[in-house]
C-alpha cells in the first residue's frame, strides 16, 4: 500500500501504530486524521508521520492487513494463556520466606518468591531468560560444591585435554543444555550495553573473537547466578566506566610486575613530565 509506517514509529504492533492499522481496517484514509492518532510519547510529529501514510489502498492489500492483524492478535491471546498457565503453576511453589497469602501478580514476582532474589538485576537476564534458567537448574545450588563446578556442569568452562603434561585443547565441552543456551543468549543481548559486562564482552570479543567472548560471559553469568542463589545476595552493576579503569589498572600493575622481573621500573608519563 506504499505507506511507510514503520519509519516513523519505532513498534508498529505498539499503541500508536495499532490505532493506526486498525483505524485503516475501519475505513479510514485520510493521513491527517490517522497521524492525529498518535500517542503523545511518540517522538516524531504528526505531520511526519502523515508524509508517511499517503498510500493506495488495494483489496488485496487491505485483505492481506487484516489477516496479519487477526493472526497477531490470535498468537497475542495464545501467549497470554501461556502466561497465566506458567503464573498458575509457579504460585504452587513456596517462596523462600515461607507461603504467601497472595497470589503473586506476574511471573517475575513468582519467580523472585521461589528464588529469594531478582535474578533480573543481572544486566542480560530478563524474567523469561530467568524463567528458563531456574526451570532447568531449580533453587537449590547444593548439588554443586562451587561455583566452578555449577559451570563445568553447564558446559561453559574452558576444557581440560591434556597429554603428556601439554594443552591439546581447551575448547569448552559439547553439551545439550538448556540454562547454558539461555545463558549465551543473555551475554549476545549484552553487546551494546553500557554495563561492566557489555564492556566486559567486548572486551573479549576483541581479544578471543565473538563465539568465545560469549561463551566467557556466559560463563561470568551463570557464576553470579550461582552467588546470588547460593548467597542470597543481590547483584549491583558496577559500570562500564568502573569496569575499564580496573582493566587498566591490572594491566599497568602487570607491567609493573614484568618490569621489575627484567631489572626495570615503569614510570608513568605524567612523572617523568613533572619539573624537578
Amino acid at each position: 500500500m506504499n505507506l511507510q509506517l514503520h519509519n516513523v514509529v519505532a513498534d508498529i504492533t505498539g499503541l500508536t501504530g495499532m490505532r493506526i492499522i486498525k483505524a485503516i481496517l475501519a475505513g479510514e484514509r485520510s493521513p491527517e486524521v490517522l497521524a492525529a492518532m498518535r500517542d503523545r510519547r511518540c517522538k516524531n510529529s504528526e505531520s511526519t508521520i502523515a508524509r508517511s501514510l499517503k498510500g493506495h489502498y488495494r483489496p488485496e492489500h487491505l485483505f492481506s492487513l487484516r489477516q496479519a492483524v487477526e493472526l497477531y492478535e490470535f498468537h497475542q491471546e495464545k501467549i497470554a494463556d501461556c502466561d497465566r498457565q506458567i503464573l498458575e503453576q509457579l504460585s504452587c511453589f513456596d517462596s523462600q520466606d515461607g507461603p504467601q497469602g497472595t497470589p503473586p501478580a506476574d511471573v517475575g514476582e513468582a519467580l523472585r518468591r521461589m528464588s529469594g532474589v531478582d535474578l533480573t538485576r543481572i544486566d542480560g537476564i530478563d524474567t523469561t531468560t530467568a524463567l528458563k534458567i531456574l526451570a532447568e537448574i531449580g533453587t537449590d545450588m547444593s548439588r554443586w560444591k562451587t561455583a566452578k563446578h555449577f559451570a563445568s556442569w553447564l558446559g561453559l568452562s574452558p576444557g581440560t585435554k591434556v597429554s603428556g603434561g601439554k594443552v591439546l585443547s581447551s575448547a569448552t565441552k559439547p553439551v545439550a543444555n538448556k540454562a547454558a543456551a539461555a545463558f549465551r543468549i543473555a551475554a549476545f543481548t549484552l553487546l551494546n550495553s553500557k554495563s561492566a559486562l557489555g564492556a566486559y564482552l567486548r572486551r573479549q570479543r576483541a581479544r578471543l573473537g565473538a563465539p568465545k567472548a560469549i561463551t566467557a560471559t556466559a560463563h561470568k553469568l551463570a557464576r553470579l547466578v550461582y552467588a546470588m542463589l547460593t548467597d542470597g545476595s543481590s547483584y549491583v552493576d558496577a559500570g562500564q566506566e568502573y569496569y575499564e579503569e580496573r582493566y587498566r589498572a591490572r594491566v599497568v600493575q602487570n607491567l609493573k610486575r614484568k618490569a621489575l622481573e627484567m631489572g626495570f621500573e615503569l614510570v608513568s608519563k605524567q612523572a617523568v613530565a613533572a619539573p624537578g
